[in-house]
């Protein structure tokens, strides 16, 4: 997936992070299913907002990602 393919918002922290205004997480992946996992679990959220969060975090979960 290209990042510009993305949101306003995912682009904004992209040039951001590109630029040194934000800090690069070497563990972006599981950054990403932690803050999926925040978004599954908050209840004020509608549940089909919820559930995508959900469906993304298990198929990362269930990836043969390695963040060690």
């Amino acid at each position: 997936m290209k990042y510009m393919t993305c949101c306003e918002k995912v682009r904004e922290a992209y040039s951001q992070i590109g630029g040194g205004d934000l800090g690069f997480i070497p563990k972006a992946i599981t950054a990403a299913i932690r803050a999926l996992d925040e978004v599954a679990a908050d209840e004020r959220l509608p549940d089909d907002v919820r559930s995508k969060a959900a469906y993304a975090a298990a198929n990362l979960l269930m990836s043969d990602y390695n963040d060690d």
